[in-house]
């Protein structure tokens, strides 16, 4: 029994890869930053995690002013100080100072959270656009299609293969559809009341 699967699935693989060779592998591409900067949603998207990365900023630095006043309020009054009060206020101003740090991280480390809010912002932008390019993929009967704003080093591509026009154009097509859906449900609504 297993030799005649294995001779099935070779025979398959030999099939097919010969289809491929005689019709010739489809290449296209995109460019995602492009589409992405064409979107409303997405520029929607950018613009909101702008503004919670200045607040998260504006925050870190109200600490780091608040951090600098406590150093140099010890600095004024270490002259009035007994050596066993210096040590506890140093003690504090280190433990504010990692506070700060911490802050710093949470906010924007490699798992702060300026990598989640761009993650649950965009990532639902990016996902419309594979599921579009994805699409697009099977009803042209694409082999591969690459992002040419990603790392992949393109040296070269024919205008003709780029799909990113056409992303678009579906992801706009969608949004007026579900813009009409809404309008009309909410027309439907106003009729009923």
């Amino acid at each position: 029994m297993r030799p005649l699967f294995s001779f099935v699935l070779l025979l398959c693989l030999f099939f097919n890869s010969s289809v491929t060779a005689q019709r010739g592998a489809r290449v296209g591409y995109i460019d995602m930053d492009i589409i992405l900067e064409n979107l409303s949603e997405y520029k929607k998207a950018s613009l909101l995690l702008d503004q919670k990365i200045e607040d998260w900023k504006k925050e870190i630095e109200l600490k780091k002013l608040e951090l600098k006043q406590l150093q140099d309020q010890l600095n004024a009054e270490r002259v009035l100080l007994t050596p066993e009060l210096i040590d506890d206020r140093e003690l504090e101003i280190k433990d504010f100072a990692g506070e700060v740090v911490r802050l710093q991280e949470k906010r924007f480390g490699p798992r702060g959270d300026r990598i989640s809010q761009r993650n649950r912002l965009l990532k639902p932008i990016q996902d419309q656009v594979l599921t579009v390019v994805r699409d697009i993929a099977k009803e042209r009967k694409y082999d591969y299609i690459f992002d040419r704003s990603a790392d992949v080093v393109m040296l070269y591509s024919s205008k003709n293969y780029d799909i990113s026009d056409l992303v678009l154009k579906r992801i706009n097509a969608q949004e007026k559809l579900k813009a009409r859906k809404e309008k009309l449900k909410a027309l439907k609504e106003k009729v009923k009341n």
